[in-house]
């Protein structure tokens, strides 16, 4: 491989705070050199160079939440166009959740998962493994066996750990093994009737609602239990702002608690499902406009740890039904970046912050060394215009998916090239067009 340098960039590392124009020099993978000095002889012509045109150019972005349908059901999703859709976001490192089919609560099965998806070589991929056998909540899983081939975390993915003798036990012996328990935070009998947030919205629709309150009880139930036993808590896609408060004063008192989010979160209230429109149809449900602007000021604020894009790919006889028989539930990968750099252009924070939330802090969560632009690491990066006006359009996503509550909205941001150690492997220039058509609402 050709050392490569990328040269007339804004350079924005995170973990370093970062930001100047300079360039990054690349040879086997990894990064050389980092910073204004860089440049390469001009005699050099085995140096492939590549004019940035003052672009962005970061670590690639650390995804700590997505789901891969393979293998089980890949009518919907394969390992292969899971990763093509991440390297089109910019996404080079992905943790996906166990919920396949087997369930990946198996050594056996985690490792045919990561077989599977280096034979693709996209991007890196790291499985959850369940934290109960089957998924059903009543009995942990293999927890040692799993860390030691290789699960970064322990879920249930998309159902409550309901049991709080279960969380009890998998948060001691998880810690023992150096990783986090994921919660899917959500009291799971007040909402197992409901399918968008109680209140005026929901009882105008005629929709059986789920409490918001539904959220911070499960976090706090947890909180209590992070106490009696000192393991690390990781609460997913947050969505309401007593549940980030009751985050927000663990974390002042010392407790090994994160959290993420999604972006449909912050960029999204309960009225994008006001015409029953099925691709807004999400677990936890929207939210009231309070608790988007708290969800936003809680990444603003680092109370919440990182922006997962919480992929949920679904075809369309899942969604294509009324609200209260659909699947809820979106793709976001392809939309990570821009609905997330909403927060930069709106002013709630600033870009580097932002990417923060999008490399280094879930790749410290998750115990992986990237998310950085360190001299002597892969070479992971993504190439990407802040101020680019896009029009989201689901029918040009890789994944094989298209239910997006953002198609055809208008955002800010767009992927330029995307590279894994060292290797283009996405470049938007040299895409092929694609004939548009309208935007598939539900």
């Amino acid at each position: 491989m050709r050392p490569t340098l990328y040269k007339n960039a804004r350079l924005l590392d995170p973990a370093s705070r970062l930001d100047a124009r300079g360039g990054v020099l690349v040879r086997d993978g990894r990064i050389a050199e980092v910073g204004p000095q860089v440049f390469v002889d001009a005699i050099q012509d085995d140096v492939e160079v590549v004019d940035c045109g003052g672009r962005c150019l970061a670590p690639g972005l650390v995804d700590m939440r997505a789901q891969t349908r393979e293998p089980g059901e890949e009518h919907m999703e394969t390992l292969a166009s899971l990763q093509a859709a991440a390297v089109a976001g910019g996404v080079t490192t992905l943790a996906t959740l166990p919920n396949t089919t087997p369930v990946i609560d198996d050594v056996s099965i985690l490792e045919f998962v990561e077989r599977l998806a280096q034979e693709v070589g996209l991007i890196n991929i790291h499985p959850y493994a369940a934290a109960t056998k089957g998924m059903r909540g009543q009995e942990m899983s293999e927890v040692g066996l799993l860390a030691a081939s290789g699960a970064v975390g322990f879920t249930d993915g998309t159902k409550a750990i309901a049991d709080a003798v279960v969380m009890r036990r998998l948060l001691s012996y998880a810690t023992m093994f150096g990783r986090p328990v994921i919660q899917h935070p959500e009291e799971p009998s007040l909402a197992r009737e409901g399918c968008a947030t109680e209140g005026e919205t929901a009882t105008r629709l005629g929709l059986p609602g789920i409490p918001a309150c539904a959220e911070v009880m499960m976090v706090e139930r947890d909180l209590q239990l992070v106490r009696l036993t000192g393991g690390r808590y990781h609460a997913a896609h947050v969505s309401t702002g007593a549940a980030i408060e009751a985050i927000r004063k663990a974390k002042a008192e010392g407790l090994a608690v994160t959290c993420d989010t999604a972006p449909q979160y912050f960029a999204l209230n309960e009225g994008a499902i006001v015409d029953y429109r099925t691709f807004a149809l999400m677990s936890p449900p929207l939210r009231s406009e309070a608790d988007r602007q708290a969800v936003a000021a809680g990444v603003a604020d680092g109370t919440v740890d990182a922006i997962a894009s919480d992929h949920n790919p679904e075809d369309q006889d899942s969604k294509r039904v009324p609200f209260t028989q659909a699947v809820p539930g979106a793709v976001g990968l392809e939309t990570l970046l821009p609905i997330s750099l909403g927060l930069v252009h709106d002013g709630t924070m600033d870009l580097l912050d932002l990417l923060d939330r999008l490399t280094v802090r879930p790749a410290r969560i998750l115990g992986l060394e990237v998310g950085t632009l360190a001299v002597g690491g892969w070479a992971d990066l993504v190439l990407f215009e802040p101020d680019r006006a896009v029009r989201i359009d689901a029918h040009r996503f890789r994944s094989k998916s298209k239910n997006s509550p953002f198609d055809g909205k208008p955002a800010q941001g767009r992927v330029w090239r995307t590279v894994y150690r060292g290797r283009t492997v996405f470049d938007l220039e040299a895409e092929e067009p694609r004939p548009r058509r309208e935007p598939a609402h539900a």
